[in-house]
């Protein structure tokens, strides 16, 4: 790693699965491996061991297969079912209606971030780990980032791609708590479905099933939505009380739920529009802290990486970040946006969640609407 003195193009703080592939972007495009200071606040043993499940669309597919990050160990997701516990209306959006392999894919996060590690070792990117940004100071010359244990790093540009979660992030432009909590576990059923993903909605939030191959055969990473105090309630539960619940709360379209591994859980909030400088900008979480509700929030920040590496490969100079912003409006904007207003009829409750039983009806019969939220969700806003 450089000394603050002997100046870098660009430092990015946070070695996750967006830091690195920005990091392996720059130098598929050109930018010298040396010239790129990648700093993450934890070791790489513990990313890789990191057992939370993700879903990658198939847009993020492609990027990853550009920078020589896939196969990654993962489930294809065929077809998903979108329905309402209690009332009439579903949709199901399927590969052969976009022509894909698959609409998107769900893999551990430990094994997409082993894969990113030696993608950017082969390229010659040093990962400086633990290193934890205490402090960053600007000036017209560029960025001096202090770590926590002294060390300075020096950069013409720095990159914030370490988000953290809601409840634990500095407040941005917009904020907003959704007074939900996300309860995730592995899940199994007496009767699963290859292949097929689950979202059900429910009065007090998303419940979304991915399914995901385990050593025991299928499995489904469950991410169920509900408030604070159900959400305590549902980690108190032992695991045969714990099923019944989610069995009641799901329905029985995959049969009965006979397993489930140690369930965590996390507040859910909206933390975007992060504050960008002449020197520093945030990509991926460190941007914008979705709700889970459509999975979007890695697939959002892998196309923030892709659109700034290609503007920093060609100029790593301040003016290419206003630009960065500015082409990225549309993309973030729609997807904060959808997220944010499905999220807020479930935290909100009344005559608006009965209505989405109709507007599912009506999605699963209008194909150009089922073709534009499937795309949007795999590719993200493509311009005309």
């Amino acid at each position: 790693m450089e000394a603050a003195d002997n100046k870098l193009d660009v430092a990015i703080c946070g070695a996750g699965p967006v830091g690195m592939a920005l990091a392996a972007l720059l130098v598929k495009r050109g930018m010298a491996p040396h010239t790129i200071a990648l700093l993450d606040a934890r070791p790489l043993a513990l990313a890789l061991s990191d057992p939370r499940s993700i879903a990658l669309s198939y847009g993020s597919r492609q990027l990853l297969e550009a920078i020589g990050a896939w196969p990654v160990d993962s489930t294809p997701i065929h077809e998903i079912h979108v329905s309402r516990s209690g009332h009439l209306g579903r949709s199901m959006i399927e590969r052969g209606d976009h022509k894909v392999p698959a609409l998107g894919y769900v893999a551990r996060y430990g094994d997409v971030a082993g894969v990113l590690a030696s993608v950017c070792d082969g390229l010659g990117i040093e990962i400086t780990r633990p290193a934890r940004v205490a402090g960053a100071v600007e000036d017209g010359d560029g960025v001096v980032l202090r770590l926590e244990d002294g060390r300075e790093v020096g950069a013409s540009l720095a990159v914030q791609a370490e988000g953290g979660v809601f409840g634990a992030q500095e407040a941005r432009t917009r904020q907003r708590d959704y007074g939900q909590t996300a309860v995730i576990a592995r899940v199994s059923t007496n009767a699963p479905i290859s292949h097929r993903a689950y979202e059900r909605f429910t009065d007090e939030g998303p419940l979304a099933l991915l399914p995901q191959d385990g050593a025991d055969g299928q499995q489904y990473a469950l991410v169920w939505c509900v408030r604070p105090e159900r959400a305590e309630a549902l980690l108190a539960l032992d695991d045969k009380e714990f099923l019944s619940e989610l069995g009641q709360a799901f329905g029985t379209r995959l049969g009965r739920f006979v397993g489930a591994t140690r369930r965590v859980s996390y507040p859910l909030g909206l933390n975007a529009d992060a504050a960008a400088t002449a020197r520093t900008v945030a990509i991926g979480n460190a941007a914008q802290t979705l709700h889970p509700v459509a999975g979007q929030g890695l697939n959002l920040g892998l196309r923030d990486a892709a659109v700034l590496a290609r503007m920093l490969a060609r100029e790593a100079t301040p003016g290419v970040l206003a630009r960065f912003a500015a082409e990225r409006k549309r993309d973030r904007g729609l997807v904060v946006g959808l997220t944010d207003a499905m999220a807020r009829v479930f935290a909100s409750g009344g005559r608006s969640q009965a209505l989405l039983g109709l507007a599912l009806g009506v999605l699963d019969t209008v194909g150009p609407a089922r073709t534009l939220l499937a795309e949007t969700m795999m590719f993200g806003h493509r311009a005309p």
